[in-house]
């Protein structure tokens, strides 16, 4: 069995140590004094800087779900720069630095690919707005109300009261459809009736069952033979509607619709098949 040791490099950790040694060597208490002071200005101004931010962010127009947003990358700047300023002061060299956290920046961006295009879907959502918190959207095969726009993820609320957390990069890679950006919406709604009805009877009997308060008034109503099937015809009726209202008049006209035609005596036909037998 071959068995490998491996040794460090002395020389290269004697010429590490020396330079650690070198650099703690050159620390006075003045520059320490000073690092210590710099540092206090800088958070102070940071602190300043940030309120004031603050203060124009809430007069301006700005989105108020950017507000956050902007503190924080504005904070993580300053940050970096008191950083950068209190090295310097201490004798570090900061191009060197920059290197090394240039270096750990790409090595972190590497193992965070999908947390990044996470963070850079939700900063597109919150600049383009497709929906803002409130809105009823369909984002690729989920549908709800927008509870909640964060960074990393959008939260929708579904009608049966579940809570979808969305990566942003998929609602971004998704088509997305806002039912809450017009005031109205068209409701459509096809039913089928027997061969045997006449087509006046059942265009009465959906006019009559559009006839509900969320129908908005002065709008036409539009009813009409829409298709010949196998074993029915198929009726089109479309009405427009408040957004807001949508759902209950699309089951208030379903109800209505089924008692019209049993008022009217007209038979709602499924799919079936006729067998004739011939006797020899």
């Amino acid at each position: 069995m071959l068995t490998t040791t491996l040794i460090p490099d002395t020389a290269e950790v004697e010429k590490n140590l020396s330079a650690l040694q070198k650099f703690l060597d050159s620390i006075s208490l003045a520059k320490i004094l000073t690092a210590v002071a710099l540092l206090a200005v800088c958070l102070l101004v940071t602190k300043f800087f940030l309120k004031g931010q603050d203060k124009l962010l809430a007069r301006s127009k700005i989105d108020r779900s950017l507000h956050g947003i902007t503190r924080s990358f504005t904070k993580i700047l300053l940050l970096f720069i008191t950083v950068m300023v209190v090295a310097g002061s201490l004798g570090v060299d900061v191009s060197s630095l920059l290197a090394v956290l240039g270096v750990a920046g790409l090595a972190v961006s590497l193992a965070l690919q999908d947390s990044l295009s996470n963070l850079a879907s939700g900063i597109n959502i919150l600049l383009t707005k497709p929906f803002v918190v409130g809105d009823y959207v369909t984002a690729g095969s989920y549908s709800g109300t927008v509870q909640e726009i964060r960074i990393g993820y959008t939260k929708l609320v579904t009608p049966e009261n579940q809570v979808i957390m969305i990566p942003n990069r998929t609602v971004t890679a998704s088509v997305i459809t806002n039912y809450s950006t017009e005031e109205k919406r068209r409701l459509d709604l096809t039913v089928t009736a027997s061969y045997d009805a006449p087509t006046e009877l059942v265009l009465e009997a959906l006019r009559e069952a559009a006839a509900v308060p969320q129908v908005l008034p002065g709008e036409p109503v539009f009813a009409r033979l829409s298709n010949y099937g196998d074993s029915a015809i198929s009726y089109t009726l479309r009405v427009w509607t408040s957004t807001a209202d949508y759902w209950d008049a699309y089951f208030d006209i379903l109800e209505r619709v089924r008692a019209a035609f049993d008022q009217r005596g007209i038979e709602m036909t499924y799919p079936h098949l006729n067998v004739h037998m011939r006797e020899p």
